[in-house]
């Protein structure tokens, strides 16, 4: 054998592995076309969804394992998203409803409730599970990579992001994905703010707060999760706010105050030394017994003016000084204000701009995720939640779940050609097919008000599109890749209704079909529309409206079930909306029907159409069928071919005399 021989071989096979590489490292720095930042739950359900597409992807995180927030928050270690095994129901994708931890995949027994069976589970379950995610879908994770820095770089072949490491190290991508989720806590400066101690940092034993004054600045899940833990142990708990508490049942909004942690709203209620104060806080002072003194910003008067704060007159201290809520000292105060987005890491290139809600501690992105100004930029979970911020679930897993794939489907439009899923059906089919998904479908049900059905109407039959962000209809058509003819669209989106009431009392519910526009619990809405929105019209939509004003409007009465399949409440109205604006019979109809109503009407309803005329579901011994070939209707194959009637219009039935101009008339 010649000696040169493996050398060559050698060569040949370094050389392929300089090639096999060239595509993710070049002098260094890693190459991907999407980087996901962040091995939380954002970031590992996009990297399911990019696996599943076989896009070249990698997840980036600087701890050590998945999820890893939640090996620290919440502090007192119990998680308020509910974990419901039991449903009743064996439809996977109607138990999702109440699975508020679980992530979307293709296994349909990769589920929360694996690690936990408890309502509301040990955070520590919580990891564990994400780590079984990564697990058993393979996806690609890189740990220990903390990125301290990124910037956009533009070239000739397009805009990309180079992120820095730790050991400055570097990965550029075409595409970058942030699921960094918030975990940077967020502080208020005043005078006395280095006597307050934070929720990150507070000792979490009862013990240490024995027979203690205890003031918490904040009136959130996690001070009122705080406040609950020491109850049994302090003297006495107030929190402190600028505005009133709210309640989760009554808003809608889970992340508002949930029923799980107000156990201080009995006590102080029922007058048991813990109560709650609206005030701006101004300053703490300590005295020389360690004791913390507050002063509110609503008892200083300006020296301008003898009284320009917010209080009232007889509020301030001129007239009642000695009864004011927070006049005796306090051992400890604990902030837990709750967290903001790292803005940090992004240079001035990358960074994108503070989001006009959630007080700034949000990114502001566009209504399909992207970061405004930041193209190719996309922010994903909980720190995407300025879209919905206050009124939907976006913030949360079983909300996120769902936006993290309408992004994903976003990508696949605008990177890969890919149009958005659909569905064809039937115009017949589409009553069906809507009940089927207001019955058990997830995402509508859980990104009420954000996330929407889209149907094109195409005639005969429509595209049925799912979990579409209805704030992006006006670019309906260069995200998805389907577009809107002149039969117009239906948006089927799920809402709360918008009038205050006494949630628990007995006119709380509507039942009445012919009222169903004032529907207060989560129901269907449909909206009809003759083209799509404008971006003007939805800037300028009604307050309170998720979508401007349609041609049409059909609300579907709230249902305690949940389940909207009565035939006169729910199918009946839904079926005559439905035929107004396709402006044609939807009912089904017996084989007798269809041929009576194909002898006397220019289009005979669609169902007969797309049925009985196609021979499709009638015996071959039909009666009817042969009424028509006894009587020599049935035309032959040479005039069936050369018949000048419209194609529309069955050809037997113009021989027969039947009128070519009768139409059937709809009364609604």
């Amino acid at each position: 054998m010649d000696s040169s021989l493996p050398c060559f071989l050698f060569c040949i096979f370094l050389t392929g592995c300089v090639k096999c590489s060239s595509n993710h490292q070049h002098n260094g720095t890693r190459h991907f076309d999407y980087c996901v930042l962040g091995a939380g739950p954002a970031g590992l359900q996009m990297g399911y969804f990019l696996s599943k597409a076989k896009r070249d992807y990698i997840i980036l995180e600087r701890n050590s394992g998945p999820g890893s927030f939640f090996n620290k928050y919440p502090r007192h270690r119990k998680l308020i998203s509910i974990n419901k095994i039991y449903t009743g129901r064996q439809n996977r994708e109607f138990n999702l409803r109440h699975d508020w931890n679980s992530l979307l995949s293709d296994k349909p027994d990769l589920l929360f409730k694996r690690v936990s069976s408890e309502f509301y589970p040990p955070a520590d379950a919580f990891p564990l599970y994400l780590s079984m995610f990564v697990k058993e879908l393979g996806l690609r994770v890189r740990y220990g990579v903390d990125v301290g820095r990124i910037r956009a770089m533009q070239s000739a072949t397009g805009r990309s992001y180079i992120l820095t490491d730790q050991h400055e190290s570097d990965y550029t991508c075409s595409v970058l994905l942030v699921a960094t989720g918030l975990w940077v806590p967020h502080k208020v400066e005043f005078v006395g703010s280095e006597l307050v101690e934070d929720y990150e940092s507070i000792s979490t034993n009862p013990e240490d707060y024995k027979d203690q004054a205890v003031l918490i600045l904040g009136k959130g899940n996690s001070a009122f999760e705080t406040a609950q833990s020491i109850l049994g142990r302090a003297s006495r708990v107030h929190m402190l706010s600028s505005s009133p508490v709210r309640l989760a049942w009554q808003t809608h909004y889970v992340g508002d105050l949930r029923a799980v942690n107000n156990e201080l709203l009995d006590t102080y209620q029922l007058k048991s030394l813990d109560g709650l104060v609206e005030a701006r806080l101004e300053k703490i002072r300590k005295d020389t017994k360690g004791k913390l003194y507050l002063t509110l910003k609503k008892y200083i008067q300006s020296r301008d003016k003898k009284n320009s704060s917010d209080a009232a007159g007889e509020e301030l201290p001129a007239y009642h000084i000695d009864n004011f809520p927070t006049r005796n000292p306090y051992d400890r105060v604990i902030q837990c204000l709750g967290f903001r987005f790292n803005f940090s890491i992004f240079d001035g290139s990358s960074c994108p701009p503070n989001s006009d809600n959630a007080k700034g501690r949000l990114p502001a992105v566009t209504a399909w995720y992207e970061g405004k100004n930041t193209p190719g930029l996309f922010v994903l979970g909980t720190a995407a939640h300025s879209r919905d911020y206050r009124s939907s679930a976006g913030g949360f897993v079983h909300g996120f779940r769902y936006t993290v794939r309408a992004v994903h489907r976003v990508l696949e439009r605008r990177y890969h050609s890919i149009p958005w899923p659909s569905t064809k059906l039937l115009t017949t089919q589409l009553q069906s097919w809507i009940l089927k998904r207001v019955g058990e479908a997830s995402g509508p049900y859980q990104m009420f008000e954000v996330l929407g059905d889209v149907i094109l109407l195409r005639g005969s039959h429509c595209e049925y599109l799912e979990e579409f962000p209805i704030q992006a209809l006006p670019q309906f058509s260069s995200i998805s890749g389907h577009k809107v003819t002149k039969h117009g669209l239906i948006v089927v989106v799920m809402q709360y209704g918008k009038k205050k009431i006494d949630y628990l009392g007995r006119s709380r519910a509507e039942t009445d079909w012919t009222k169903a526009w004032k529907s207060n619990f989560l129901h269907p809405v449909l909206y009809f529309y003759d083209t799509l929105p404008t971006e003007e019209e939805i800037n300028l939509r009604p307050s309170g409206w998720p979508l401007p004003r349609p041609k049409a409007i059909h609300h579907i009465v709230e249902d305690f079930l949940t389940e909207w399949e009565a035939p006169v409440s729910h199918i009946q109205p839904l079926r005559r909306f439905l035929e107004h604006c396709v402006q044609t019979d939807l009912r089904s109809f017996y084989a007798e029907s269809c041929f009576r109503l194909s002898l006397t009407h220019r289009k005979p309803p669609l169902f007969c159409q797309d049925g009985y005329l196609k021979q499709q579901g009638v015996a071959q011994d039909s009666q009817p069928w042969q009424h028509v070939h006894d009587a020599g209707l049935m035309p032959a194959e040479q005039d069936a071919e050369t018949s000048g009637t419209d194609a529309a219009f069955p050809s037997y039935l113009a021989q027969a005399g039947a009128s070519m101009s009768s139409g059937l008339k709809l009364d609604f």
